[in-house]
């Protein structure tokens, strides 16, 4: 006798089951924060010479294939031009820049990547969105998911294709009978003039 679990394997690789896996929109690059507060005068004041100088001088080879995160944990005022010129210095060397902490960073990144999918595969398929992955996809990724696939599969689930959690199933189309016609009686008269011998 076939074993359980083979049993359930085979199942679901005759189905049309799809698997929508957000962990292959990641790349596994590292992810690095750069902290500006260690350009600023006492970690509280921007000058522009000191900033530009250090800026200057600073490795930004370190960050080579990294994806960045810029912030600072300096309560200061910083100029808008100030970002903008670590983000240029980070844009050639850096897999990614984003403004934030870490967790910034890769919920941009998946908010992208998603917007950039190709939905097309999923039409009118029953899809598992896969989880108990790395850890890496952040809960916005799975919410943004949902809403792109509610408009194109039959079916959503979370987990695994042979354990997974329902979440929702499109609506079936009840069809409506079509209104029958109206049947005018020959025996009598129709109203006005209509009908009348002259």
């Amino acid at each position: 006798m076939e074993p359980i679990t083979d049993q359930i394997t085979n199942r679901v690789a005759q189905s049309d089951l799809v698997v929508f896996n957000l962990e292959d929109l990641w790349d596994n690059r590292p992810v690095t924060e750069f902290d500006m507060a260690p350009f600023l005068f006492q970690e509280m004041i921007l000058r522009e010479k000191d900033f530009r100088a250090g800026m200057k001088t600073h490795d930004w080879a370190q960050y080579a294939d990294h994806h960045v995160a810029i912030f600072c944990s300096a309560d200061a005022i910083i100029p808008t031009w100030a970002w903008m010129l670590a983000a240029s210095k980070l844009e050639a060397v850096a897999r990614s820049v984003a403004l934030g902490r870490a967790t910034d960073l890769i919920r941009d990144h998946f908010v992208r990547a998603l917007e950039s999918t190709d939905w097309s595969p999923y039409e009118g398929k029953p899809v598992v969105v896969k989880g108990c992955g790395s850890g890496v996809v952040p809960p916005a990724a799975y919410l943004l998911a949902t809403t792109e696939l509610q408009q194109v599969a039959a079916k959503l689930m979370y987990g695994e294709p042979c354990s997974s959690v329902p979440l929702w199933r499109k609506p079936r189309e009840i069809s409506q009978p079509a209104p029958a016609a109206r049947k005018v009686s020959a025996a009598r008269p129709l109203p006005g003039n209509i009908g009348r011998a002259r």
